[in-house]
């Protein structure tokens, strides 16, 4: 691990975490719900998301950061009430997520579902409010803006699941494997990236779709990484099943093509991202350390 990006996602998981404390405390909610979203959310992980919308923030420093910090909470609730319903025994039926029991496990399938519903209102609550910024004024433009995004966002989402369950057992091509993918796990990447772009940058400046170029490269990388993962890691290392896409036969990268070709082809997309960030002539340092991670990571 580089001295860069070990720096940005450290930075980020000490930010991000005490920044998602702060927020469950300002919710009061009955148990056991209380514990379920406090087990769904803060029972680590990388907070890969979070880290990616600091580290964009950072191409244009001085903005309002407390806009970029209400963004990377709002990202990592919608992801882990994600986790929460994926784990279900409806869906991928795991009992085991970041190296702990998965919410339905821990605390039954109803009390999973609910906390999972819950997290998704509360990150669109999270970015109206004056969380991180008492002092100043909410820009609403801003806030509308990231909306949109969250929201179109948290439906690709799902309709990538949706997709996904439907190819399972089944030997689909890459165009259709690439659209459940940019859906399920590429959308909510971009997202945390593009919240954070339209807090920094104006609407009409270049560096939009050379990040939302980025973001579609690195969204995708992330899960061909995934994919190769779930062969070449053990559960230890993972911190959730190891091998569970075999068994429930799903379509991956390595199915499809091969895991050496899927190794190439996460190094191809990477090289897009770079190419993408060599718009931008300085505080580039997080995004390249971050993508370097994300390419070379073991769990």
């Amino acid at each position: 691990m580089s001295i860069s990006h070990h720096n940005a996602l450290t930075s980020a998981q000490q930010q991000i975490q005490q920044d998602l404390n702060t927020t469950l405390q300002a919710f009061a909610l009955p148990e056991p719900l209380q514990a379920a979203v406090h087990h769904a959310v803060m029972l680590g992980g990388k907070r890969v998301r979070p880290a990616l919308c600091y580290a964009t923030a950072a191409l244009n420093p001085n903005q309002n950061f407390a806009a970029v910090r209400r963004a990377a909470v709002a990202i990592e609730l919608i992801h882990c009430y994600s986790l929460a319903h994926d784990d279900l025994p409806c869906m991928d039926n795991d009992l085991l997520r970041r190296g702990q029991p998965t919410c339905h496990a821990a605390f039954g399938e109803d009390t999973a579902l609910l906390a999972g519903d819950i997290l998704q209102s509360m990150a669109f609550e999270v970015l109206g409010s004056r969380l991180f910024d008492q002092a100043q004024a909410v820009d609403q433009g801003i806030v509308l803006k990231q909306m949109q995004i969250l929201a179109t966002a948290s439906s690709k989402m799902v309709c990538g699941q949706v997709l996904d369950l439907q190819s399972e057992g089944k030997r689909v091509d890459q165009t259709t494997l690439e659209k459940i993918h940019q859906n399920k796990t590429g959308a909510l990447i971009s997202a945390a990236i593009m919240m954070a772009a339209v807090t920094v940058f104006k609407g009409t400046d270049l560096a939009l779709p050379k990040l939302r170029e980025y973001a579609q490269a690195i969204g995708l990388a992330f899960q061909v990484q995934d994919d190769i993962l779930d062969i070449v890691a053990d559960t230890q290392q993972l911190g959730k099943t190891a091998g569970k896409d075999q068994q429930v036969e799903k379509s991956t990268y390595p199915a499809l093509m091969g895991l050496q070709a899927a190794q190439a082809y996460a190094q191809q997309l990477h090289d897009q991202a770079f190419n993408a960030l060599s718009h931008f002539s300085e505080n580039t340092e997080q995004l390249y350390g971050i993508s370097e991670f994300l390419l070379h990571r073991q769990h």
